[in-house]
């Protein structure tokens, strides 16, 4: 739950929240604690995965690319690799449904337009 205070907290408490049906999530803490702030829950159709496609496709490539071919030997080592992963997911690997740019580049890239308009400029010293 800290984790959702803290996206809550900076992002505004949202309306709803889908929710599969896992026990971490299908507890009473969980569900009295975004009552009382006034979320609803909204659950998926167990053995739906067309509902929740979009963490059903990142499960599988956090599971494929970084779980199946690492061993953490200690949980810092598992904090670093997993973050390196999550990095390069997210700011550096293409996805295909973004027209093949990462959701939330480091930098954002200039229109091809922009770049012939830039006229550079000269310093002239006497």
């Amino acid at each position: 739950m800290d984790c959702l205070t803290e996206l809550f907290c900076a992002r505004g408490v949202p309306e709803y929240v889908r929710l599969d049906n896992g026990s971490e999530f299908a507890n009473r803490l969980i569900r009295s604690w975004l009552a009382e702030l006034g979320t609803k829950t909204l659950f998926i159709e167990p053995g739906s995965p067309l509902e929740n496609g979009f963490i059903e496709s990142f499960n599988g490539k956090l599971r494929d690319e970084l779980l199946n071919r690492e061993i953490f030997y200690n949980i810092e080592e598992a904090k670093v690799l997993i973050e390196r992963w999550r990095k390069e997911y997210n700011q550096i690997r293409p996805h295909s449904s973004l027209g093949y740019r990462p959701p939330a580049p480091e930098a954002i890239q200039p229109h091809p337009l922009a770049a012939s308009l830039l006229v550079p400029t000269l310093s002239v010293t006497t």
